[in-house]
């Protein structure tokens, strides 16, 4: 049955002359830079004003830098002129913009274009091209040598048009042929939509997860948000195929609009039609026209996935400028196109009547932009520079790391140092000596080590969170696999891959297995993972810091044993390590009702108490503004502090040549010590904005590296060689000799065993401790515990009766 088309109640010739307006007329203003301004910090609060998963997105855009006065007057019209000059190769269409015209627009006119392009984009991608077309000014700069062979094919082929244009307007009665290029071949550059931003709290939701897609969207311009989890390499997709005959030399281009094409045979010209020659036709690859193509995974958010369901996954084609915008472990914001396309292939015969989906991207936003890549805000600059005045940005920069977790302000102060990092030293003969610093925290249960970890994985521009159990040592390097596509054998990157200049943290370290753990020396010190497996032998780059947090050996730290015992790590791990932190959870009344003042208060209020006295507390993406501007610089160190550092170093080599003389405590100095230390100056220089380290870096350096040091034999620095029994012992002694304790007189050494417990654990003790300390001696007879529990009783040498009595009692 054939029905007649409807009409269409779109005036396509108006909007197309409306595009072209737009395009020659439209001027960026301050109050729509200012509006995009505000719509962006209205990400930033949820209706309660406190900071939800947005905080952690870098939304200041390339198109709203927050500068607005050094934007163009004529937006378009200079991004056109870079695209004819050849220095761009995409044009970005803001629908904000087109709304902002729109709105100039006679009302009488309703073309409505925002909706037009919003509900059939594909469409208006080739009508606003054509709009491009005719409005397209001349190149400034002229073609060189310098210049890309297919803009130099480009520009004669232009020439050739123009050539043939006006040839047919001086003759107009002579019969020349229509050899002109199709307008798709001559086109250096693609058409990309940007959606318009949501405005208030009654605008529609902007971001879709994958399974909130419907068929409702197919055609539209949507906006998704996901994890990519897949990135194939980037292949030439030909848009235009040329052929040459081979009869009468005329060059034919079919356009190729789908996944697969019948090449031509046959040349269709005039020429081979009227000699009737049926020529042959030859590929030529120089003259057709390629698009960078890369097809990507993207998976739905954890806190997307309802209950009991697993994650969606979209099929995303990027071409042009988009390629090379993800990578893998990237959260971004994809602006796309839904389409439907057929199988292809066998996949077809299985498929019948089914069809796939896919997600034809138009613009890109991660959610965490690399350092290099952030767009510094004006505004956030100013504010630092305000604090900076005040000389405490160390301070108030280390409270701002995870703001939620009370204390462990040195533990945030190696935080901040391993986000900035260390300058990394490349020698002329190859050699390289790593930058970014390495930090274990280790500690007993419930010390936030692992918020800790979440918080730094979400503030660094590229972390990766895993854990010991849940990784085996091929899934931290790289993964031999087979390519269910071309079948070939292919590297599969790891966590410490896909964190390449980023930050990989480590949960549970301790509970690796230990062939696992050793996969991780090489990436630690050389920063690289050699592969020799499956006929693949190469090098793959883990420029990465490793943040790891592990228990102790028995899940709570034994002061017992020795910080060795306890630690259980091997010290080939432990020298790699430039700070090394042992987190002990002790009892302690003021400590312990401020902590619960503060987990109580951000369980009432959401958020964070505000910081004491003058301070201030930070925003993820202000402190990824501040260690972005700060990783700018490359500090060296000068001659006074070299001599400085050279000594600091040899007396701790001497201090710990007496300490394993007389096994007091334990160390571990090394040459890569001395490293960790040049590290960590470097980074405390960055954090001044200097290109210089001083002395007083260097001082802070050795304080971290002590302090971490320190908590490592806390429990014998305080009590020398001492074990915890002896120093309740001395303590217990001091009592019967000062009669704190006594009973009665004193003579008899009796001891109020209650009165005891009470002196010490004030000081400090567990009543565990205390009582395998009354154990300890009561089986060296040095007291007996009398009267039902309540008595200390001391037991002199050879008083026979007077333990009798005692017993008696």
């Amino acid at each position: 049955m054939a029905l007649l088309q409807h009409k269409a109640l779109v005036d396509y010739e108006k909007q197309l002359e409306a595009f072209q307006s737009f395009l020659e007329k439209f001027e960026t203003s301050k109050t729509s830079t200012d509006a995009a301004a505000e719509a962006i910090d209205d990400l930033h609060l949820n209706g309660d004003h406190t900071s939800d998963e947005y905080d952690f997105m870098d939304d200041v855009s390339e198109g709203h830098s927050g500068n607005s006065r050094r934007q163009p007057k004529r937006k378009y019209m200079d991004m056109l002129q870079e695209v004819a000059n050849r220095e761009r190769q995409n044009v970005l269409v803001e629908l904000d913009d087109l709304q902002e015209f729109e709105e100039t627009l006679p009302a009488e006119l309703n073309l409505r274009l925002v909706e037009s392009v919003t509900t059939n984009t594909k469409h208006y991608v080739d009508l606003f091209a054509d709009a491009v077309d005719k409005v397209m000014p001349k190149p400034s700069k002229e073609i060189s040598f310098k210049d890309d062979v297919l803009d130099i094919i480009m520009a004669q082929r232009a020439k050739r048009n123009e050539t043939v244009a006006s040839a047919r307007e001086a003759e107009a009665d002579a019969a020349l042929p229509v050899s002109t290029f199709p307008p798709e071949l001559t086109r250096r550059y693609t058409v990309n939509f940007k959606p318009v931003t949501p405005r208030g709290s009654d605008a529609p939701k902007k971001t879709l997860a994958v399974r909130q897609v419907r068929g409702e969207h197919l055609g539209h311009l949507i906006t998704v948000r996901g994890i990519t989890t897949r990135v194939t390499d980037v292949k030439p997709s030909i848009q235009i195929q040329a052929y040459t005959c081979d009869r009468c030399g005329c060059e034919i281009f079919q356009p190729v609009t789908s996944r697969q094409f019948t090449p031509l045979q046959i040349c269709p010209s005039e020429e081979c039609k009227e000699n009737d020659s049926k020529g042959q036709l030859f590929p030529s690859t120089r003259a057709s026209k390629f698009l960078p193509f890369q097809e990507v995974k993207i998976q739905e958010m954890a806190d997307q996935v309802p209950v009991g369901h697993i994650p969606r996954t979209l099929t995303v084609h990027c071409t042009g400028s988009l390629t090379r915008t993800m990578s893998p472990g990237d959260v971004v914001d994809i602006d796309g196109i839904f389409l439907p396309t057929p199988y292809t292939g066998f996949r077809a015969i299985r498929a019948g009547l089914l069809t796939d989906t896919y997600l034809e991207a138009q613009n890109v936003t991660q959610h965490k932009k690399a350092y290099q890549d952030l767009t510094m805000d004006p505004r956030i600059i100013r504010r630092i520079e305000s604090f900076k005045a005040t000389g405490h940005m160390y301070e108030y920069l280390a409270r701002s790391i995870a703001p939620e977790i009370y204390g462990h302000l040195d533990v945030k102060k190696a935080l901040l140092l391993l986000l900035i990092g260390g300058v990394t030293k490349e020698m002329g003969d190859g050699m390289r000596i790593r930058g970014d610093i390495n930090v274990c925290l280790m500690g007993d249960p419930g010390v936030a080590k692992s918020q800790l970890l979440k918080y730094i994985t979400k503030v660094a521009p590229r972390g990766v969170y895993t854990t010991g159990r849940g990784s085996s040592g091929v899934g931290l390097t790289a993964a031999v696999m087979r390519d269910p596509v071309t079948d070939e054998m292919v590297l599969e990157g790891g966590a410490l891959v896909l964190a390449d200049n980023g930050i990989c943290c480590i949960d549970e370290f301790d509970k690796m297995d230990d062939g696992d753990r050793t996969a991780i020396h090489e990436v630690m010190e050389q920063q690289t993972i050699s592969i020799s497996k499956a006929g693949i032998t190469t090098t793959l780059n883990a420029r990465t810091s490793i943040l790891a947090a592990a228990n102790p050996l028995y899940g709570r730290y034994n002061p017992r044993i020795s910080p060795v015992d306890n630690i259980n790590l091997p010290a080939a791990l432990l020298s790699r390590f430039d700070v090394l932190f042992l987190i002990l959870d002790t009892p302690s009344r003021e400590a312990d009702e401020e902590l619960a003042h503060h987990v109580c208060y951000v369980h009432m209020h959401n958020e964070h108490p505000e910081p004491e006295g003058e301070g201030v507390v930070f925003s993820p993406h202000e402190v990824r503004q501040y260690i972005a501007q700060a990783r700018t610089f490359r500090p060296n160190v000068p001659k006074s502090v070299s001599d400085y550092m050279v000594g600091a170093y040899v007396r701790m080599r001497q201090q710990q040549k007496r300490d394993e003389g007389s096994k007091k405590h334990f160390t571990h100095t090394s040459p890569r010590t001395l490293l960790g230390v040049l590290r960590l100056s470097q980074a405390l220089a960055r954090l001044r904005f200097s290109n210089e380290v001083v002395n007083e870096d260097v001082d802070e350096a050795l304080r971290l590296i002590e302090v971490s040091k320190a908590s490592l034999y806390h429990d014998q620095r305080s009590g020398g060689d001492q074990t915890v029994s002896s120093r309740i012992y001395d303590l217990i002694r001091g009592m019967r000799e000062s009669g704190a304790a006594s009973v009665g007189s004193g003579a008899r050494g009796e001891l109020n065993l209650a009165r005891v417990r009470e002196l010490v654990l004030a000081k400090g003790f567990t009543a565990d401790q205390l009582q395998r300390t009354i154990e300890e001696y009561e089986l060296l007879d040095v007291w007996q515990v009398a009267n039902n529990g309540t008595r200390l009783v001391w037991i002199e040498a050879g008083d026979s009766d007077d333990e009798d009595m005692d017993d008696g009692e």
